[in-house]
């Protein structure tokens, strides 16, 4: 990855806006601008952030816990350990470098912890200034380096899940299905799941976002799996739905309903399109067949270093989609006391449609 240009774009943003630096703590936006994998545990603690200057070195401040590693993963960069705490090793470099005006991630830090930065800087002669979606902004559109890394990791997940859909006999609860799945993303590669997977069998399956418990899976009743991966530290994301045993005609028909809402918002995707648009284009299909008031979620969203971010495919974004954004295009029905059926495929968003990163295959053509 060429974070040195990142890095570059980056700083000539802050100069835009008249900030002499910006401190970066979210994981993902760290990870994009430097390639630093240290992980969080949570919003209250942080295993490092970059600062970064709207002109000058950058620098990666962290604790004695990740010296090692930090220095290796981000040799360009200046690593400087904070003994005492963030704010009070800020104190100290931040005149040094002459800056003024900070800049903080507001989505990422906690109120308590904004005040007392400011607190402290402010006797220092320097102004802190919350921002959001400044990095989150620039990583909207991937480049094709990181589309290949994406779409090796949806190539991985589609690998775990055609194991565990071969094996699926071995299962006997939604739990033993979501312990497979995870086991199986880390044992070929992984470096773990990309969110919590969903397993949901029959009338569970009409809760869009259903927690993997000891329901016994049924024969004769749909089976919704949605999964997702990191692998090279970009997300994959994809459900399927089908029946272990012989489909329902209720089934067939509304998963060929589902499926032919997919296929429209597939069709709808190209760059400058609005995403309410495509939206619109999966969701009329099962309105039009008298399921609308079941499908009560958005048709997508962006999926990239984070499993869910920019853009929003929903009927309230009417923000343009741009070539090399990474989206989702996951219409479904959920009818309480039945189940639920979820398509979920990612494609990357191109000038003259979109490029599907999903194989279709029989348990979807139903």
């Amino acid at each position: 990855m060429d974070y040195q240009k990142r890095i570059t774009q980056l700083q000539a943003r802050l100069r835009r806006k008249k900030l002499d630096c910006l401190l970066v703590s979210h994981p993902e936006n760290r990870r994009y601008l430097s390639g630093y994998k240290g992980g969080d545990h949570g919003i209250a603690e942080t295993s490092g952030l970059l600062l970064v200057p709207a002109k000058g070195q950058v620098r990666l401040l962290t604790d004695f816990r990740y010296k090692i590693q930090a220095e290796r993963e981000v040799p360009w960069a200046e690593v400087s350990l904070y003994g005492k705490g963030i704010v009070k090793l800020l104190g100290q470099l931040l005149p040094k470098l002459s800056i003024k005006t900070l800049a903080f991630e507001s989505h990422y830090t906690l109120h308590s912890a904004a005040e007392k930065m400011a607190v402290a800087l402010q006797k220092k002669g320097i102004h802190t200034v919350p921002l959001t979606n400044l990095i989150e902004d620039q990583r909207i559109i991937k480049d094709e380096e990181e589309i290949n890394l994406i779409r090796k990791a949806v190539r991985l997940n589609e690998e775990v899940f055609v194991e565990i859909y071969s094996s699926l006999a071995a299962c006997r609860s939604e739990l033993d299905v979501a312990l497979a799945i995870e086991t199986a993303m880390r044992r070929k590669g992984a470096e773990g799941p990309s969110f919590s997977t969903i397993v949901a069998s029959g009338e569970n399956g009409a809760l869009p976002h259903a927690v993997p418990g000891p329901t016994k899976l049924q024969r004769g009743g749909s089976l919704t799996i949605d999964m997702g991966l990191v692998l090279d530290g970009y997300c994959s994301d994809m459900t399927r739905n089908f029946v272990p045993d012989t489909p329902s005609e209720r089934y067939l028909k509304l998963h060929r309903l589902v499926r032919r809402a997919q296929v429209a918002g597939m069709a709808a995707i190209k760059d400058g399109v609005r995403a309410c648009d495509v939206d619109y284009a999966a969701r009329n299909v099962i309105e039009s067949a008298g399921y609308g008031q079941y499908f009560g979620h958005s048709l997508g969203h962006g999926v990239g270093l984070a499993v869910h971010e920019e853009p929003r495919v929903s009927s309230r974004n009417r923000k343009k989609l741009r070539a090399g954004m990474v989206v989702t295009v996951e219409p479904g029905i959920y009818i309480p006391g039945w189940g639920g059926i979820r398509l979920e495929n990612m494609v990357v968003v191109r000038l003259d449609g979109c490029e599907n990163l999903n194989h279709n295959t029989t348990w979807l053509d139903l």
